[in-house]
């Protein structure tokens, strides 16, 4: 976390000078170079999409996968254009902050449960048995309760091991908000946060660090980000649905999810969808920026490429590149509320967008 806090400082530092004036060479135009940071959940994206933005002419992007509650500390205090979270900010969040806030939905995605086990390719789990190995009550893979699921099913007599995200993650917000859902216990003794009070397992440092554990650790199981699990062959189970179905982690079950009325703000969890059709852990994420974006040292001309940047990211280019690596595209309504929403963005009070 301290290296970067320090990076991004060093880039807010670059970012002062390219969009200052203080370096630029005569007869040159001038890189604007924008820091953001945030959530690991949709980086693969945002890494592709920022760069094709750069080489088409866009400004230099500098993003911190730092996790969804670093993002939101680094847009607090102000050191970054904008930030990444897949967890929106509750009332009393957005009544910390310094300023008025607006979330842009940029892509859906999921959270698949990932597991490591020898000889094992399907598996299907109910909300039931996410809840006894997650809260620790079911420890053996060969459990009954698992079995029972799984007819035909043949598991090692091996212990479970779940691996938890042990930073603040939109990840981990993303699925205890669909597991407080269908879950009693789980609500009562966990309930929905970015960090939690796991009461077994071992804790990894963002998606990559997850996903990672388990593609080492035989007997492992967490929850991960479906295009880490996709990249790296980690098998993903089939989970049950709202609907008894038990659903595969596709682009088509993503989007079925997403098939809900969009609030004004955008402020919307898609867990636990009524769809027979949907995966049942998915989710939008978003980028956050003050909606009045003279602050700090911020100039006119970084607060035109931010918003621009965020607009493109929404647009039917960036979503193809969602597409590419394995997020679903916004749906119609969420893409008509993101461009109302960039619009009533503004610098010294005036719309950057004209």
């Amino acid at each position: 976390m301290k290296n970067s806090i320090i990076i991004l400082m060093a880039v807010v530092a670059l970012t002062a000078i390219s969009c200052g004036g203080g370096g630029s060479t005569a007869g040159k135009q001038k890189q604007v170079m924008l820091s953001a940071a945030g959530a690991t959940f949709p980086q693969p994206f945002y890494n592709l999409a920022f760069k094709k933005y750069n080489e088409a002419g866009g400004p230099l992007i500098n993003y911190g996968g730092i996790g969804s509650g670093g993002g939101i500390k680094s847009l607090r205090d102000q050191v970054v254009a904008f930030a990444a979270t897949d967890a929106y900010l509750s009332d009393a969040e957005l009544a910390e902050m310094p300023g008025e806030v607006v979330h842009i939905p940029t892509c859906i995605g999921a959270v698949v449960i990932a597991y490591n086990l020898p000889g094992v390719t399907e598996l299907k789990l109910t909300p039931e048995l996410l809840e006894g190995i997650f809260l620790g009550t079911i420890k053996m893979w060969n459990d009954p309760k698992i079995l029972s699921v799984n007819p035909g099913l043949i598991v090692p007599d091996m212990e479970i091991t779940v691996v938890y995200r042990s930073d603040g993650s939109g990840t981990t917000y993303i699925f205890s908000d669909y597991m407080s859902k269908v879950s009693p216990v789980w609500n009562e003794q966990l309930g929905t946060g970015k960090a939690l009070n796991w009461p077994a397992g071992i804790g990894a440092k963002g998606n990559p660090g997850v996903a990672g554990t388990i593609s080492q650790s035989e007997g492992s199981i967490g929850y991960i980000g479906f295009e880490y699990a996709f990249a790296q062959k980690i098998p993903m189970a089939k989970v049950m649905n709202s609907a008894g179905f038990y659903i595969e982690p596709t682009l088509d079950s993503f989007t079925a999810a997403a098939a809900a009325e969009m609030p004004a703000d955008t402020r919307i969890m898609i867990t636990n969808s009524p769809n027979p059709a949907a995966y049942p852990i998915t989710s939008f994420t978003w980028i956050i920026m003050y909606k009045e974006l003279a602050y700090g040292k911020h100039s006119s001309e970084a607060a035109k490429a931010a918003v621009e940047t965020v607009k493109w990211l929404t647009g039917d280019e960036a979503q193809a590149i969602a597409t590419s690596v394995h997020y679903a595209a916004l749906p119609q309504n969420a893409s008509l509320q993101a461009a109302t929403l960039l619009k009533g963005i503004t610098y010294e009070g005036t719309p950057v967008l004209k």
